[in-house]
Order: C-alpha cells, then structure tokens, then sequence
C-alpha cells in the first residue's frame, strides 16, 4: 500500500444514546444524547491524526464507535474501503488484527489475573489459536524488547508495575498483532510528565519503524503537536476545525481552538496580546440539549445573531485547513 492512500474513512458517523428522562417508569418520550454528531475524517497509512477537546466533547466516544465497541447511530466507517458498520460480529472480529487500540488507565486495561506474557499472547491466541506456542513466546519476546520490557518480566503480574511499565505492556499487546491502526486514547494522561514523554517517543519510533498509523487522543495540546501530523479539534460532539499541526497551531481559525491553544503555556512562544479575549468561560452544554445553531456560540466571544439560527457547515477556506465557524476570516491570525 503507498503511502499516501487512505485506510480509514469516518462518513457523517453519529453516536446517539436513548436517555429515559423522569425515572424509570416514567411516560415520556425518551430523548438522545448526542454523543458524536455528524463526524467524518481519514486517515492516511503512516500519519497520525490527533483528537482534542475538552472532557465531554466525544473524543472517546468516536474512537469506541471506529472499532464498533459502541453502536453507530448512522453514517459509516470504512476501512480499506469495507464498510465495517454492515459487518457481522465474527467479520468484525477478524478486522480487528489490523485496528488496535490502547487505553487511558494502563493498570485498568490489564487483567490482574494474567501475567505479563499471558497479556501481550492472548491476541495470538484469539486470531491464531494454532500458532505453535515456541513461535508465540518468540514473538512475545520480540515485542516486549521492542517496548523495553526485560525478558525476566514476563512471569509477573500487573501490579507489580509501575504505571509508565503498564502501559508499555499495554503497546506491546496492541503490537503483537502488526496492525496498520492503533487508536490511543488519551495514554499518557495518567501518567507523569518524564513518563510521558518516554511513552510519546516510543510510540513515535514504532510508527516509524511499522508505518504504522495512528489516532491519538489527548487533552494536553502541547503532547497532540509533538506527535501529530493533522488535528482535528471536536466541540459537542462536532468538528470545529482540522488541519496540519503546525498550520492549526500558527494560524487557529475556530474561536474554541483559538482558546484551547492560549489556555496552554509555552515557554518558546509569547503569549499572544489578545490572550485574555480568546480565555473561554462557563461550562460546556450538556449534550442532551445542545444550543441551536453553532454549538460553541454559548461561550463564543464573537457569537452574533446568525450563530443561533445557523450551524456553520465545515468549510476549507484554505488547501488542507477547514474550519465550522460563519466568522473564521475575522478570528483566523496570521
């Protein structure tokens, strides 16, 4: 496969969740949160695609929906240009060597009850159940190498590591596969800061070296920049703006984006003179009752009148670099 062709593609995907309203006998109509809300994207063999936005924003949620660990309301997600929405559940089983996924909480994601070894060769054992168990220790031995992993931990057990190690063990199960896809959700935010660039890095050689794709998603800015080739920016379960990383950080369109990027600290870049104006207050909207219209307009400083009555369509006002906002011209700096 070239470089440049598409492996994933995320068409107007919606995740809705039925919420009973008024106790559990109540008559009234249920009502939907709208988790995810008409999102669509590719991904690249070899790029990385970062995610970001605040706690609620669907970040998470997306990245269930991709591999099908949550239900899909409506629209598709091809992979390799197969549908895998319309796919049975033993169909969906077999694509799931090439779409891997590594999880927020390390320790969380790994049965106390298996020891290293058992944790990283239970996907062997679920797709190659006839593997010869010398070529599966082989195999298991490379990749626990290749995380930095000494060969003397594969007899112990998960709580006898740190959280840095855990979610080592953590790549090493995703990688025993050789998947083209490894969706990470927010894998570094539980742990400490020297740690986490550690785990980046590694993750970054291993691309490298794999081809491998990823999509990342994480709150810290900084963390998503360093590791991405494109952002996308979600709101309320809505793209608010993509683009190349370094084109989002040095020309952010979106009045969200605009604030997320000023509420990080940067000690190579002055803050910019307006930074007070771009801070955002209040809360985010439940997604239950989003407002009408654009959904930021709440907490956006430049809503105006059209903002209540129109939703901003995702528009490219520049090659590679689209924006939902009706006044992107006035917030994008240059």
């Amino acid at each position: 496969m070239k470089q440049s062709e598409t492996l994933l593609s995320v068409e107007d995907v919606k995740v809705y969740f039925k919420y009973a309203g008024g106790g559990l006998f109540s008559q009234s109509e249920p009502q939907y949160i709208k988790a995810v809300d008409g999102i669509s994207f590719d991904i690249k063999r070899g790029e990385t695609l970062g995610i970001v936005g605040e706690s609620g924003c669907g970040k998470s949620t997306l990245a269930r929906a991709v591999i099908r660990m949550v239900p899909i309301h409506a629209g598709r997600v091809l992979w390799m240009g197969q549908d895998l929405v319309s796919l049975s559940t033993d169909d969906m089983r077999g694509k799931r060597k090439d779409l891997q996924m590594i999880f927020q909480d390390p320790l969380a994601s790994l049965n106390p009850r298996m020891t290293l070894g058992q944790i990283i060769s239970e996907p062997l054992k679920t797709h190659f159940p006839k593997m010869p168990k010398t070529e599966m220790r082989e195999r298991v031995a490379k990749v626990m190498a290749r995380v930095g992993l000494l060969p003397n931990m594969v007899n112990r057990y998960p709580h006898e590591f740190s959280g840095g190690q855990c979610q080592r063990i953590g790549i090493a199960r995703a990688l025993i596969l050789e998947p083209k896809l490894i969706i990470c959700d927010e894998p570094v935010s539980a742990l400490d800061v020297s740690i986490q660039a550690q785990v980046i890095n590694l993750l970054m050689d291993i691309q490298k070296e794999m081809n491998l794709s990823l999509m990342f998603i994480a709150h810290d800015l900084s963390v998503v920049q360093h590791i991405s080739t494109r952002v996308m920016v979600l709101y309320l379960g809505n793209v608010v703006e993509i683009a190349d990383a370094d084109d989002l950080y040095e020309n952010p369109s979106h009045p969200y984006t605009r604030a997320l990027i000023a509420a990080v600290p940067d000690v190579d870049r002055p803050a910019p003179a307006d930074r007070e104006n771009m801070m955002i207050d209040g809360e985010l909207p439940s997604p239950l009752s989003p407002p009408s219209g654009c959904p930021f307009r709440t907490r956006c400083p430049k809503a105006q009148a059209i903002c209540t009555e129109e939703k901003p369509p995702l528009l490219e006002p520049a090659a590679g670099h689209s924006v939902a906002c009706h006044f992107h011209t006035v917030a994008q700096v240059g």
